[in-house]
């Protein structure tokens, strides 16, 4: 099932970096899509040919406002899948969500180059770590130069050795992989995504600003490249 409609608004500007590839900004479009009969509201601001995606928006708080404000303020593209109004979000892998009947996902992926697909891990082993995985490894490690500016508070590991198995995107199917120059799945912990200063139900996730600034330039290294 997929439903198109078209959005009034216009993708986000851009501050302090180049645009890649020449990439313009656009109309927001939306798509209502079922995926193995979970209802998913998909939403695509157009941009540059570096991507960002929160593929689980709905279950990883932050992801879709870290999504969003990278794209507005790098002028990059920007794809989100939410679950608006599920009160039990439904997590599916990665690979599982390359479905073909997404049109914004094809669209996406026909237009980027360079993906960095947000995502939040819960691993008490690691509350302050973030992994950097995906086929890209050139891009994890310019990444990972940008993300240095966290440091002490978050560490960055890009060894996938390291990297536990579940996060390390390289499935052939995961849509980080699926752009020209394949991308980054960058794994936060709840501390680096999410400070909720509104406890209100439905109040939206604000990730930290010191992460948004490493991560805003760590787009603008990987625009420069594309």
């Amino acid at each position: 099932m997929t439903q198109l409609t078209g959005g009034g608004q216009t993708g986000g500007g851009q501050t302090g970096g180049g645009r890649a590839g020449g990439g313009q900004t656009g109309r927001v479009r939306t798509e209502r899509v079922e995926i193995e009969g979970v209802a998913f509201l998909v939403t695509l601001t157009p941009g540059s040919r570096v991507g960002l995606l929160a593929l689980h928006a709905a279950n990883e708080g932050g992801t879709a406002e870290l999504a969003e404000s990278l794209a507005a303020r790098c002028g990059a593209t920007s794809l989100v899948f939410g679950q608006p109004g599920a009160r039990r979000p439904v997590h599916i892998p990665s690979p599982r969500m390359a479905v073909d009947h997404c049109a914004l996902l094809r669209d996406f992926l026909r237009h980027v180059s360079v993906t960095v697909s947000l995502h939040g891990h819960l691993r008490a082993a690691a509350p302050r770590t973030v992994f950097l995985g995906g086929g890209n490894r050139s891009a994890a490690r310019l990444l990972a130069f940008a993300l240095r500016a966290l440091r002490p508070e978050f560490e960055t590991v890009t060894d996938l050795a390291e990297i536990p198995r579940g996060l390390r995107g390289l499935h052939a199917r995961n849509p980080v992989n699926l752009t020209r120059g394949g991308g980054v799945q960058v794994e936060l912990p709840l501390l680096a995504r999410t400070r909720r200063p509104d406890r209100r139900a439905g109040a939206p996730d604000t990730p930290p600003e010191a992460v948004a600034d490493a991560l805003a330039e760590g787009v603008r290294l990987l625009s420069r490249r594309v």
